[in-house]
């Protein structure tokens, strides 16, 4: 018999059916993978988020990666600080609740606007040069789905700054330095992430993972 999870799991019996027969479905046909048990069930998450198994392979984690973002869900308080607000957006209230955590994004607000036209950069590196100012991204679950220059802009704060999110979960999608800056972030070794090598990714896979963060927290009580 299946464990329910009645916080981060569908409300309804039929909704449940539906997502774990998704799920059945991905786990017959994915084929071989390397992932460990803690990995797989975000990246299958991923792969139900948008139906594609090119996910399977593609998506790679810091060793820390899960041990990490089960901490800083369990911590409760810890922000999740957003390149968009479709990623706030997206995420489930009801989850976000329960384990105390708080979601944060800066795109559109007036001053990252002006700073980025007065200096000449994105909003998306203003917004998360005022996430540092305002201490939102020290022990933060930082996620990236739609902004390169965002994730850049963290990988520089990392390294030229100190700030330590507790995670990264890196996977801006487009054309322009998305793949280039998802490499940058593989690089690093003092904050776990996890990251989709090449061009894909998206805010629904950003919330897909931060979703099963959630789902890991509620089936891994602490002891």
């Amino acid at each position: 018999m299946t464990a329910i999870h009645p916080i981060t799991e569908q409300l309804t019996a039929a909704g449940r059916a539906i997502e774990h027969g998704s799920f059945a479905i991905i786990d017959a046909e994915v084929g071989p993978h390397a992932y460990t048990p803690e990995q797989w069930p975000l990246v299958r998450r991923m792969i139900h988020a948008n139906a594609d198994f090119d996910f399977n392979g593609l998506t790679v984690f810091h060793p820390q990666a899960m041990a990490a973002g089960l901490a800083a869900v369990r911590k409760g308080g810890t922000p999740i600080v957003a390149d968009v607000e479709m990623i706030c957006t997206g995420l489930s209230a009801p989850r976000l609740q329960h384990f105390g955590l708080t979601t944060r994004h800066y795109i559109s607000d007036a001053d990252v606007i002006e700073q980025a036209q007065v200096e000449g950069t994105t909003r998306a590196v203003q917004a998360m040069r005022k996430a540092h100012r305002e201490g939102q991204l020290a022990g933060a679950i930082v996620g990236i789905g739609n902004a390169p220059t965002a994730l850049i802009e963290v990988v520089r704060l990392i390294r030229e700054e100190g700030v330590r999110p507790a995670l990264v979960i890196g996977m801006p999608v487009g054309f322009v330095s998305a793949a280039e800056s998802k490499d940058l972030l593989m690089q690093v070794d003092e904050v776990p992430w996890v990251a989709i090598r090449g061009r894909k990714g998206g805010s629904t896979l950003v919330v897909a993972a931060i979703h099963a963060l959630l789902s890991f927290a509620e089936s891994q009580p602490a002891a």
